[in-house]
């Protein structure tokens, strides 16, 4: 069920999945990249928002080189989203992009529902499926920093987007009670965030402190990184026992699990870390900074790639950024293929043919696990 942070404080009360309408800009060429608007980029939206329980009635689609400032989609087009978000009876319109707060006014006022971009859905996403205290806190700094630049132009309720918990107060050129209630809220959400911020770095020093007992022990530690939906969780399951959730959605696990493996003289851990997704907003990237370190300090990443994906190589490149980003470019990793049990085995091929030294695997089934298993062992050995 999407959460109150997206839909507002009502959000669940009814029960029912509510309805969305897609809306993109894709290039004049309609080529069918993994940038927003792209075939790719639609296909995982439709799977965010489905994650994030909602039912998508359709989508529109703009072909033009940028986005319109004003509209994003352009003056034509509202009149056609808003059309089709009134038969469809849409709760809610979702942009596969980042839409500045001009836009979002001028579409809600046309359409007539509410407006949020890609990177609301995810923080969304992640607000539902945070479960540790440090999974909570690092979500809400995120929309904090999401909410704050958009008070003051998202109209007569500020942002629409948090509207179950920062809604209220005025938009800009208000005067009076208006005016000072936006600064109010301004001023709370600031109070809030330092508070969360204190709270974030204590949770880090003792993650830091556990990293250290292991470093000092001499336990090797192996990292767990991917996509999203790749089989991170499944994978670590079949390789130590361990219970970790497994679902076939998006962003399933975002609280990192730590277990260790002992073969033979050797003993290392190992780490799930969160999935990695196209477009990742920087908020989020930014908020589990002290979780990905887990990346960054381990002695080995295990980049686990869906092979069943048409679009695995993509995925790729994109956790690559990512891990350039935290600065976990220079760990070793090792590229570990899953779900061959299910992915053309031409697909397989043509992946091992990129990259020679992968292995390929099935979580579900434990093919290729006992390969895999001496493959790290190996690897940890030597490192």
């Amino acid at each position: 069920m999407a959460g109150s942070w997206l839909l507002g404080p009502d959000a669940g009360a009814q029960g029912e999945r509510r309805t969305a309408v897609l809306m993109a800009v894709r290039g004049d060429d309609g080529a069918a990249d993994s940038g927003p608007g792209s075939l790719t980029s639609l296909t995982e939206l439709r799977r965010l928002a489905d994650t994030d329980g909602l039912t998508v009635a359709d989508e529109v689609v703009q072909s033009r080189s940028h986005p319109d400032p004003a509209t994003y989609v352009g003056s034509g087009k509202v009149d056609e989203l808003a059309a089709l978000a009134e038969r469809a009876h849409a709760d809610l319109v979702i942009a596969d992009g980042e839409l500045t707060p001009g836009q979002v006014r001028n579409l809600e006022e046309r359409i007539g529902v509410r407006v949020v971009d890609r990177t609301a859905l995810i923080l969304d996403i992640f607000a539902e499926h945070a479960r540790t205290s440090e999974g909570r806190v690092q979500v809400e700094l995120a929309q904090i920093a999401y909410q704050l630049p958009r008070l003051r132009g998202g109209g007569r309720t500020m942002s629409r987007v948090g509207g179950g918990r920062t809604a209220g107060g005025a938009g800009m050129g208000v005067r009076g009670p208006g005016e000072m209630r936006l600064e109010t809220q301004r001023r709370t959400l600031r109070q809030r965030a330092t508070r969360l911020r204190r709270n974030a770095s204590e949770l880090a020093r003792r993650r830091e402190r556990t990293r250290s007992r292991r470093a000092r022990n001499q336990v090797p530690s192996v990292s767990i990184t991917g996509y999203t939906n790749a089989g991170k969780s499944a994978l670590l399951n079949r390789l130590t026992g361990a219970d970790a959730q497994v679902e076939d959605v998006l962003f399933a696990t975002l609280d990192p699990t730590v277990r260790r493996i002992s073969a033979g003289e050797l003993t290392y851990t190992v780490t799930d870390t969160v999935g990695f997704v196209r477009h990742l907003p920087h908020q989020l990237v930014d908020a589990f900074r002290s979780t990905l370190e887990e990346v960054t300090r381990s002695d080995l990443a295990l980049h686990v790639v869906d092979a069943s994906a048409p679009d695995a190589l993509d995925q790729i490149t994109t956790v690559h950024g990512v891990l350039h980003e935290i600065g976990a470019s220079d760990v070793p990793e090792l590229l570990v293929l899953n779900k061959i049990d299910v992915a053309p085995s031409e697909w397989v091929d043509a992946l091992c043919r990129v990259h020679p030294d992968a292995v390929a695997v099935s979580a579900r089934t434990g093919a290729g696990i006992d390969y895999l298993r001496a493959e790290l062992a190996r690897r940890l050995r030597h490192h």
